[in-house]
């Protein structure tokens, strides 16, 4: 049931960025001090990511790190958001789910995406090439497989196991959730009638599965909250900077203070990338965002809200957090 006050779920995606002159341990121990907190708060779901040879990204390993996070909290449903399957064989994926499912009954997410790795060195040191995302609909197939008895050998412990199946709308990922009649997870768009159009598609051509599933989307929303609409801006131009680095430089670049960010003097196309990255940011007081993602989720039907927000100040993050869980009236514990 979606929370009181707010006509959807709410949860939390974390790709633990790293802050500058940070070591990436520090932000996978301040990625499972969040999940406790925002569990805290009544968030549904806590998701975390994969990213390769990334400086400012300490995420690359999402099924350990999942395993930490959901050791560390005691209700709140831990996942990834999501593995890359191409970058994987599908049997390790079902085995390493059946053990987190195992360990951690009822609570475990499979979120799935279809992206390879950015450079070819990395490409290189996974063994897979651009192409592999085109195998992706029959890598899901074998996957999961595993959990029903019908994959090509016996998974253990994933046999048998009931490990909810999501897919990230990368590519073709929107038809290809509707063909394996999977949950969809899609990013929200600067062009809001492509996610529409995007999530109407996926709906058309859902096929339901054999126990009766039905179209379930989730949108993914960057969005800070603060007591101002100025001040919430602020937090989001760390991370608006890193993403400007990315697309100029290629190469994340790790978090640092927004003051510094401000003070720099941007090359135009620095600039252009930086405002680029800021366009598809939501920010507000409380109120501001809630009714703002309220409105997103009537226009395009969304049934759950992932969240994602990542500054400098990691106070500042978790008070963003709080005054939205508040505003939308999640049953904090």
């Amino acid at each position: 049931m979606s929370p009181a006050g707010f006509p959807a779920h709410l949860s939390v995606l974390d790709r633990s960025l790293a802050r500058e002159g940070e070591h990436p341990g520090q932000a996978l121990r301040e990625t499972v001090r969040f999940a406790r907190e925002v569990e805290q708060l009544g968030y549904r779901r806590f998701w975390v990511s994969e990213h390769h040879a990334v400086p400012g990204i300490a995420g690359s390993a999402p099924t350990v790190l999942a395993a930490a996070v959901a050791s560390a909290t005691s209700r709140i449903r831990v996942g990834t958001g999501g593995v890359m399957l191409p970058n994987h064989q599908p049997l390790v994926v079902a085995e390493q789910f059946g053990v987190l499912e195992s360990l951690f009954p009822d609570r475990i997410d499979m979120g799935l995406g279809r992206s390879v790795g950015f450079t070819d060195g990395v490409r290189k040191a996974l063994r897979v090439d651009k192409d592999a995302a085109e195998d992706f609909s029959e890598q899901i197939t074998e996957l999961l497989g595993y959990f029903t008895g019908t994959g090509p050998v016996r998974a253990r412990p994933a046999d048998g196991l009931r490990v909810p199946a999501f897919v990230l709308a990368v590519g073709a990922g929107a038809g290809i959730a509707a063909e394996h009649g999977l949950p969809l997870v899609i990013g929200a768009s600067r062009d809001e009638r492509r996610t529409r159009e995007a999530v109407d598609g996926y709906r058309e051509a859902f096929v339901p599965g054999s126990d009766g599933t039905k179209p379930y989307v989730v949108l993914a929303v960057n969005a800070a909250v603060a007591a101002t609409s100025e001040a919430a801006e602020l937090l989001q131009i760390p991370e608006a900077w890193s993403t400007a680095v990315s697309r100029t430089r290629g190469s994340f670049a790790p978090l640092v203070p927004s003051g510094d960010v401000l003070a720099r003097d941007m090359t135009a196309k620095e600039r252009a990338a930086f405002e680029d990255a800021r366009g598809t940011q939501l920010h507000g007081t409380a109120g501001e965002v809630t009714a703002a993602l309220a409105g997103l989720v009537e226009r395009t039907g969304a049934d759950e809200v992932l969240l994602t927000l990542n500054t400098h100040d990691p106070a500042d993050r978790l008070d963003s957090y709080r005054r939205l869980a508040r505003a939308a009236g999640l049953a904090a514990t």
